[in-house]
């Protein structure tokens, strides 16, 4: 059916009843288009998409077909996968609650016990709770940071990591299996309460995934008078984040009382993602008045953590993901030295500056670079299980897994680690700011820039593209008086050494992926958002003079984005 098929058939179809009035009230062409031109696809990140009516859109229709494919897939995996059960978490995107009980009403009607969280829960928390538990999956309803129209559903596997490609594909297949509601089982929710199919969490979880994060204290002998500000984005955070550092100590921790409470529409922020600046609107403001050292934010589901912090002249500077990530290598490392496990590792992505990784070699860690998305980070880490020690792995975009107690990103955990270390360096007459010019001193100056161009609907992905073909078939050959070195296409899994002209075979998984290396120094790489409508460029310099590294970062970026731009027509 093309488009307009498909509307008509959701309009006049019962099945599809409670979406009527909605779908009777569009009159774009395009929005109709945009929610029926396809099917809303099912990734290795699960489904994320604006919720509404529509085959392409986040309904109750789409998470039954979703967890209907899952269910069969536990199914086909026989008794013992079967009897290990579903845990399912929520944050507090709207419709977040209607969804997690529809999921968890399609598995309890295919037999398969489900274990649900009385209320909203940090994504974290539901990684913890797949291992806590042993469960089969696990299932956190979430649209991390995206605005709040969006919601999402993400599929965690039995190690508590986002579900890897191979399991995926095996979901997202037989979900294309199932053709129409009538193919979807579903339970009423008292009756499966009833017949023990869908029970609460154990009260005892999340005390111990608090004693799990508290766990991860690097030093004990730290300033407990540092001034937080503290703020979850309308997020489902402030309850563990608060409980953390109050056992730490912290004395002087200050929350931003309108962003507080969990709240689907984040009615003070446009856009709910500490990456973005305006997001510490509030919290700039509530840190002048408190004199605060430190501004801290998670995103809705506390996965992520942004930080801002204060120089000596009072103001506010905000730090990218790349330095909070490197400063948190660098204190882990230099607390933990004398005690690091057998054969340590850290492990990034392909688009993170490469300061952690010259932190975490200078200790002696091996470095491993995989794709963008903690599913990869943890993909690492499961295949060499037992093999490596574990010291950390983050990516650029605000993501941080100090533990490997949880297998994805944890904003909760960082959280507590970045107040731990304001207090460490406190004691030590040291801002966090003096400590990151003391790591480019022995490192050398990084500097970075994130470019995320929006590019909406069926035109822009049209748009995102044609940039990528673009580049793919003919790349930026010289900035300033630098020709290219190499090329890596992570689509072929190929590196070009533009030296030699010869190709070499990369070790890792397949993505839309371009990286463009200049020298020792400087890069950039580009992508399509896996999440959102975005198309993403990123852009890392190294110098040992700061001049001379934000020289070669803003030539490389008045190149690159001129030609995107060009491209682009805009």
């Amino acid at each position: 059916m093309n488009y307009k098929e498909m509307y008509q058939k959701w309009l006049e179809d019962e099945a599809y009843s409670e979406y009527h009035n909605e779908l009777k009230l569009l009159k774009d062409e395009k929005d109709i288009e945009d929610r029926f031109y396809k099917n809303i696809s099912f990734g290795t990140a699960g489904l994320r998409g604006k919720v509404g009516a529509g085959t392409n859109r986040m309904n109750i229709f789409n998470v039954s077909k979703a967890t209907q494919g899952l269910a069969n897939f536990i199914i086909s995996k026989g008794e013992s996968v079967i009897n290990r059960g579903v845990v399912i978490a929520m944050d507090s995107r709207n419709d977040s609650k209607c969804f997690s009980e529809t999921a968890a009403k399609v598995l309890a009607a295919n037999g398969i016990k489900t274990y649900l969280f009385d209320d909203v829960r940090p994504t974290p928390v539901l990684s913890y709770a797949v291992r806590y538990l042993k469960t089969t999956a696990g299932i956190v309803v979430t649209a991390s940071h995206n605005p709040p129209e969006y919601n999402g559903y993400k599929l965690y596997w039995d190690d508590g990591a986002q579900v890897n490609e191979e399991i995926a594909d095996g979901v997202s297949n037989l979900i294309e299996k199932i053709k129409g509601p009538n193919e979807i089982k579903c339970m009423d929710f008292k009756e499966g309460v009833e017949q023990n199919l869908i029970v609460q969490t154990p009260k005892e979880l999340d005390e111990t995934y608090i004693e799990a994060v508290l766990d991860t204290k690097v030093q004990s002998n730290i300033d407990n008078s540092v001034s937080i500000v503290y703020t979850p984005l309308h997020g489902v955070g402030l309850r563990f984040v608060k409980e953390v550092l109050d056992r730490r100590g912290f004395k002087s921790l200050h929350i931003v009382e309108e962003q507080s409470k969990p709240d689907g529409n984040f009615p003070t922020v446009s856009y709910p993602n500490p990456e973005d600046p305006k997001s510490f609107k509030l919290a700039k403001e509530l840190g002048e008045k408190t004199d605060a050292e430190l501004l801290m934010a998670t995103d809705p589901d506390s996965d992520r953590l942004g930080v801002l912090v204060r120089d000596n002249n009072g103001e506010y500077i905000r730090l990218n993901g790349n330095q909070t990530g490197s400063l948190l290598v660098y204190y882990i490392l230099e607390g933990k030295k004398d005690m690091l496990p057998n054969n340590p590792v850290l492990i990034k992505t392909i688009v993170t500056s490469d300061q952690g990784a010259d932190i975490a070699k200078q200790y002696g860690l091996e470095v491993i670079d995989t794709l963008t998305g903690f599913k990869n980070i943890a993909y690492e880490l499961r295949i060499r299980e037992g093999k490596v020690g574990y010291v950390f792995g983050y990516e650029e975009s605000f993501g941080y897994m100090p533990s490997d107690v949880v297998r994805d990103k944890d904003g909760i955990m960082t959280c507590m680690l970045f107040a731990e270390m304001a207090g460490y360096y406190k004691k030590q007459n040291k801002t966090i700011l003096d400590v990151l010019d003391e790591i480019y001193k022995k490192f050398g100056y990084y500097s970075e820039h994130l470019e995320a161009i929006v590019l909406e609907g069926i035109e822009g992905q049209r748009k995102i593209a044609k940039v990528m073909e673009s580049f793919r078939d003919k790349c930026v050959e010289k900035i300033e008086d630098n020709d290219i070195a190499g090329v890596y296409d992570y689509l072929e899994a190929k590196y070009l050494d533009c030296n030699t002209n010869k190709y070499e075979d990369l070790d890792i998984l397949k993505s839309n992926v371009l990286k463009y290396r200049y020298n020792e120094n400087f890069w950039f790489a580009m992508r399509p958002s896996g999440t959102e409508p975005k198309l993403k460029i990123y852009f890392s310099a190294k110098s040992d003079n700061k001049e001379v590294s934000e020289r070669n970062l803003e030539n490389m970026k008045n190149v690159v984005l001129k030609r995107v731009f060009d491209e682009l027509g805009i």
